[in-house]
């Protein structure tokens, strides 16, 4: 049963960082930036954003010891030289990510709030709920290489150019920290979120 559930988990986590970088990569699209298109990113197909060693290697081992589940998707490429709007464009790109996951999140607490409790997809559409409120918060950390710092580093202009630019080793390095020690302080706001969105707790 917990391998069940465990699949199911993986599966809709693959499906919600897919539909997360589609978000990006759409948001670039709408300002002119076709990137994403030719690279055939444009797409909520998880095989096409998948990263061997960020989405199934590292989480497989940290679940695997029991840790709190992290990864990443290879992200979607994009020209910031395209966008048509170059003050904000880059914030907006990196706003679309976790705004995309708070949208799957609202609209699945609708779904479980028509099924009710009581019904047998009950279960599987909190999940969807508690994934997405997951994602949407963990990427609004303002740490490297998250949402959160390339919306505060397009904000501040040419200030912020190094939250962006930062070298990927030392942003996966943040990244693997953050997950281990923020996520304390951000697993109760997921809780939360969760609740107000769907009436209802999960786990």
């Amino acid at each position: 049963m917990l391998d069940t559930f465990l699949f199911i988990s993986v599966g809709v986590t693959l499906v919600s960082v897919a539909f997360h970088e589609f978000a990006h990569g759409y948001a670039a699209y709408l300002q002119g930036d076709l990137t994403a298109k030719y690279a055939g990113r444009l797409t909520v197909n998880p095989f096409r954003h998948l990263d061997l060693v960020g989405s199934l290697i590292v989480p497989g081992l940290l679940i695997a010891s029991g840790s709190p589940a992290f990864g990443w998707a290879k992200p979607v490429p994009y020209n910031p030289y395209n966008l048509r709007n170059r003050r904000w464009g880059e914030a907006a790109v990196a706003a679309a990510g976790p705004l995309s996951n708070l949208a799957l999140a609202a609209v699945f607490a609708l779904v479980f709030r028509a099924l009710g409790e009581g019904s047998p997809y009950a279960e599987f559409t909190l999940l969807v709920v508690w994934v997405n409120a997951a994602l949407f918060l963990f990427n609004l950390m303002p740490v490297p290489p998250f949402d959160g710092a390339k919306i505060l580093g397009g904000a501040l202009g040419p200030r912020g150019r190094w939250l962006i630019e930062m070298p990927i080793s030392t942003a996966l390095a943040l990244a693997v920290a953050a997950a281990f020690f923020i996520w304390p302080v951000i697993s109760p706001l997921v809780g939360l979120l969760v609740r107000s969105l769907a009436g209802a707790s999960f786990g």
